[in-house]
Formats: structure tokens, sequence, C-alpha cells
């Protein structure tokens, strides 16, 4: 069974850092895309950014450029999502998901919540 768990979510003030994980357990992502979202309250969930595990490459949201990283780390299948220079409206719940064929994305974890006060 695949398991995707997400973790590192918090409070946080404007301006604030945090990095989410992902530890992505049970399987060989090799071929694999790895994508975090976030639901906002009253909003549909959008796409934030998102990494290739075999070559690393990445993608972000205009909302997001210069100030979210994505990264993974083959030798624990963890994938990390750093968040800085946060603001309000990045509250949400974020969510890890793995695709084989994006924007087509098979597994999803149960997302873990991020608060920005201003």
């Amino acid at each position: 069974q695949v398991q995707l768990v997400e973790s590192g979510g918090g409070l946080v003030q404007a301006g604030g850092s945090l990095r989410l994980s992902c530890a992505a357990a049970r399987r060989t992502w090799n071929l694999w895309t790895m994508g975090w979202f976030r639901r906002a309250p009253g909003k549909e969930r959008e796409f934030v950014a998102s990494v290739t595990w075999n070559y690393g490459v990445t993608d972000y949201a205009d909302s997001v450029k210069g100030r979210f990283t994505v990264s993974r780390d083959s030798a624990d299948n963890t994938v990390y999502l750093q968040l800085n220079s946060l603001k309000p409206e990045d509250t949400a719940v974020y969510y890890c998901a793995a695709g084989r064929f994006p924007p087509m994305y098979d597994y999803w974890g149960q997302g873990t919540q991020v608060t920005v006060s201003s």
C-alpha cells in the first residue's frame, strides 16, 4: 500500500518560514513526479510545486516562485517544500501527491495545515 505522509505544518507569522516534509513509503518512485498542492478555505485545490524524482526537475506556481523551494532526498524517500517569506494568503492545507503522468496524480497524502498570521 502506497503511503504519503506530510508533516511540518504549523502557525507562523507573515515573513516567516516553514519546511514541509512528505515521506513516500512502500514504492520505488524513480519514474514519478512528486507534487505539492494546497487548498485554502473556500477555494479549490491549486498546484504549488513539483519535482521529478529521477532528475530533480522542478516547476512552481507563479504565486510561489522565488519564495518556495521543492526538493527530494532519494536516500530516505522524502520530498520537501521549503516555504519562505510566507504571506497570509499562503494559509491552506498543503498536500503531497505522486503522479506517473502529471498533471494526473495517483496518490495523495492526508495534508498538513499551514496558517500564516498577519
